[in-house]
């Protein structure tokens, strides 16, 4: 059985669920994926997040946003959570200042929805999910405000040890570098339709093309052009497979006039055309990417 805890108030929506087979089926259908989400799972657990498939060796926090696909496949022996909410209950851009996840956690360039926990921040993350559920076995008037602060917790935690994962020399360099690293994986997330150059971005950022390679060169990142190409091909995919666009519209939408370059780039990055990813994807052969 599933206990499905559930808070709503002008238009601001949250849900929290202990996992079990039944919540895990229902977390596997469309209902949850207009929501921002945020998984726990323990060790030797299963989940894929878009195209690719993820396996836990440590207790994990997932953070995975409204556009993103969710399958969880193998539940581990122990307690697993899992809590949806929507932008009104909490908008990590609105109060970026706060936890300072936007490009970190969330519209991240390495498409890394995954924070593996070191055993030392087990018991604070789950602590912070018994306090959640004792809000809802006995509800106050500060409910709302009480959970919203148990999820920021849950977010600037989840937030430092990523950093530490993910972002290697990146975090032993200034302040400010770490915020243009963000800015730019903020900037590919709202542009990448219509903005497709390095030049592009490297304008708004007000720096030249060359100077936004350097910095992503000298920290040993991926190479700004590579990051622009890999989103606009995720978002290719996802629509290869949850849309009945053509490729051609999918061209379009993706902000590409000559359908045909778009195929070329796609078939180049993938190994495969649209239509036949298309086609394997619906058939449920493997087209993660390693």
């Amino acid at each position: 059985m599933k206990t499905l805890n559930f808070f709503e108030s002008n238009y601001k929506k949250l849900g929290f669920m202990v996992l079990s087979q039944d919540a895990v089926d229902e977390i596997n259908t469309d209902a949850y994926k207009p929501y921002i989400k945020v998984l726990y799972l323990p060790e030797d657990c299963s989940v894929t997040i878009d195209f690719k498939q993820y396996k836990t060796t440590a207790s994990s926090l997932f953070f995975i946003n409204s556009n993103q696909y969710l399958q969880i496949e193998k539940e581990g022996k122990t307690q697993g959570y899992f809590m949806y909410y929507n932008r009104d209950f909490y908008c990590v851009q609105i109060h970026d200042a706060e936890v300072a996840c936007d490009g970190l956690l969330f519209n991240n360039i390495f498409e890394m929805p995954m924070t593996a926990l070191p055993d030392k921040e087990v018991l604070f993350v789950e602590g912070i999910y018994n306090q959640i559920q004792e809000e809802f076995d006995a509800p106050d008037a500060s409910q709302e405000e009480m959970i919203r602060t148990y999820l920021k917790q849950l977010i600037i935690k989840a937030t430092r040890i990523w950093k530490v994962q993910q972002l290697g020399a990146l975090n032993n360099e200034p302040s400010r570098e770490m915020d243009f690293f963000r800015d730019f994986s903020r900037l590919v997330e709202i542009h990448f339709r219509n903005k497709h150059t390095v030049a592009d971005y490297a304008d708004i950022l007000g720096v030249a093309p060359k100077t936004l390679s350097n910095k992503f060169n000298r920290l040993e990142l991926k190479q700004p052009n590579d990051i622009i190409k890999d989103r606009i091909i995720l978002e290719a995919k996802r629509l290869l497979g949850y849309s009945s666009l053509s490729v051609k519209e999918i061209a379009y939408q993706l902000g590409y006039d000559d359908p045909a370059y778009f195929n070329r780039l796609f078939t180049n990055k993938v190994g495969d055309t649209p239509s036949n990813f298309r086609k394997k994807y619906l058939q449920g052969k493997n087209v993660q990417l390693e």
